[in-house]
């Protein structure tokens, strides 16, 4: 706990951290000892997971509720952590419109993009200075196994989470020489408010099965500083091995988008 208290603290930034993944990664960072920045849209979930965390580890936590998305995010936050020394970033954020690509408005497939690559973007252009500035840090982009190939229903949100892992590997290797390490979370299908919330009939069994949000945020901890990328759980690690190194592309496409057509559809 110390060793990582001195390279990704004494302060971590977690943008998205309202619910589901995000207020895992902040649960086990308070334990951890750090103190907290949570970023959401939300102001009223954020300050009830930051009074509990308070009270049960007894760290510092700020709340500063944001549009992830908005061109002036950035900058808002700069100026709420102004003297904080801010050791570790996560970017959990994702907006994720479902259904067949035509259906859905524009405005609502931009809105993910400035959601799910704007702000990973801006976060982690602005934060990479100031962590390579201080010679040690972390940043850890959230990603999804739907980034590995096309997938229906969520044809443009895979697009964008295929840049994250990508914008996460290039980081990986152009930070590490300043002390930063820098991972791409690649989660599968994970039992978050917002995945219930949108799947009527979630899978119990299969490769499809949901993993719990603290299975996840562990093994992004874990693999943070030991490599550029990876997927969440052994059958994710499976999945992603079948999907991006055995299976024909065009077969892998079918594979994933049958499923989230049976999901969504």
């Amino acid at each position: 706990m110390t060793d990582f208290v001195e390279r990704y603290g004494p302060w971590a930034v977690v943008a998205g951290a309202s619910e589901g993944i995000g207020a895992s990664f902040s649960q086990k960072l308070a334990a951890r000892g750090l103190n907290l920045v949570l970023v959401a849209r939300r102001a009223a979930p954020l300050e009830t997971l930051a009074a509990g965390l308070r009270d049960q580890h007894g760290v510092e936590v700020r709340v500063q509720p944001l549009d992830l998305g908005s061109p002036d995010a950035v900058s808002k936050l700069g100026a709420a952590v102004e003297g904080l020394d801010v050791g570790l970033l996560i970017y959990n954020a994702a907006y994720s419109p479902i259904g067949r690509f035509i259906d859905i408005e524009v405005e609502e497939h931009l809105k993910a993009v400035a959601v799910n690559v704007h702000g990973p973007l801006r976060f982690s252009h602005y934060f990479g200075r100031r962590l390579a500035e201080r010679g040690k840090g972390g940043i850890i982009l959230m990603s999804s196994m739907s980034g590995y190939q096309g997938t229906a229903m969520v044809a443009n949100y895979a697009a964008t989470k295929a840049y994250d892992t990508i914008l996460a590997e290039g980081l990986w290797y152009e930070l590490r020489g300043r002390g930063v390490d820098v991972l791409a979370c690649i989660a599968g299908a994970t039992l978050t408010p917002s995945y219930e919330s949108v799947t009527d009939d979630i899978p119990s069994k299969g490769l499809a099965r949901p993993m719990p949000p603290d299975e996840v945020t562990e093994q992004a901890l874990k693999d943070l500083g030991q490599r550029p990328s990876g997927a969440s759980g052994r059958r994710n690690r499976f999945a992603s091995a079948l999907l991006s190194r055995i299976l024909p592309r065009s077969a892998a496409i079918e594979m994933v988008s049958k499923e989230t057509v049976r999901l969504y559809g």
